[in-house]
């Protein structure tokens, strides 16, 4: 046999396997495509690959929020930063006075109006069903309860300084030269007498009072009793039984004034009158 007859046989045997072969190199390819999409049970499974960019796709990294979450504003933040808001529109509002900028300040500004509104309604009927919250019960305000009001404690108050004249006595500090002490003099003695309250009127200067002929000289007394400066007229109440000395006020005071301060300062506690 001819060599060239030896080579076509060769051609033949081998043509009809190497098709095959081609096409099961074309099906590994297009499974190597595929792995490279997500991986397969031949590439990553079974010839055990390992971990490849085509065998194991990478899960994208969670985004982690360390910050926590900004809480929520209180209601004194919320209602500062409307009134910072307020002023901001009115500040720009005045600075460039365009309409826009007016019309914005005034809605803002009437919105807030509208909620201090409704606040004072709410407020109201509040006192109005609550009455241990009602002020205005312990103090009225309208012109038939509180004339009432003041009646009632006019004779609680007169009927309590009576009785403290057994108790207290009045030291009265004044000057001859002291033209305030002329008009404070006689409504002192009126109140004084309507009480039967004995004042000792003391001289700082050494003159003479016409409404308090008993006076005396001051010769330290105001100092030992522990009233400061000599500022005239001076009213001290005495406590005979504790020996304390209180002081009721300096300058002119009207006679309901005297009165309401003694009884105050004698039969009150602090902030039941208010």
């Amino acid at each position: 046999m001819s060599k060239m007859a030896t080579l076509a046989m060769v051609l033949l045997t081998v043509a009809p396997v190497a098709a095959p072969l081609r096409a099961q190199d074309a099906g590994r390819a297009d499974d190597s495509v595929e792995a490279l999409g997500g991986g397969d049970d031949f590439y990553c499974g079974e010839r055990r690959l390992g971990q490849w960019f085509y065998c194991t796709r990478p899960k994208p990294a969670e985004t982690v929020n360390s910050q926590p979450p900004a809480p929520e504003p209180s209601a004194a933040e919320r209602l500062a930063a409307i009134t910072r808001q307020l002023d901001e529109l009115k500040a720009r509002a005045i600075l460039d006075p365009s309409e826009a900028n007016v019309i914005a300040y005034v809605r803002f500004q009437r919105e807030q109006l509208d909620r201090a509104s409704t606040f004072s309604d709410t407020w109201q009927r509040a006192l109005w069903q609550n009455p241990d919250i009602d002020y205005t019960l312990q103090r009225p305000v309208n012109t038939v309860a509180k004339r009432t009001w003041l009646d009632n404690r006019k004779a609680d108050r007169d009927q309590v300084l009576t009785n403290l004249s057994q108790r207290y006595g009045l030291f009265y500090f004044y000057a001859q030269s002291c033209g305030a002490c002329e008009v404070f003099a006689p409504i002192l003695r009126s109140v004084a007498d309507s009480h039967r309250m004995a004042v000792m009127a003391v001289s700082m200067d050494g003159g003479p009072s016409r409404d308090f002929p008993n006076y005396v000289v001051d010769s330290g007394q105001r100092a030992r009793m522990g009233v400061s400066g000599n500022e005239t007229p001076a009213l001290v109440l005495f406590d005979t039984a504790t020996k304390r000395t209180i002081p009721v006020g300096y300058g002119i005071l009207s006679a309901d004034e005297i009165m309401d301060r003694i009884l105050m300062l004698t039969n009150t506690k602090v902030g039941s009158d208010y």
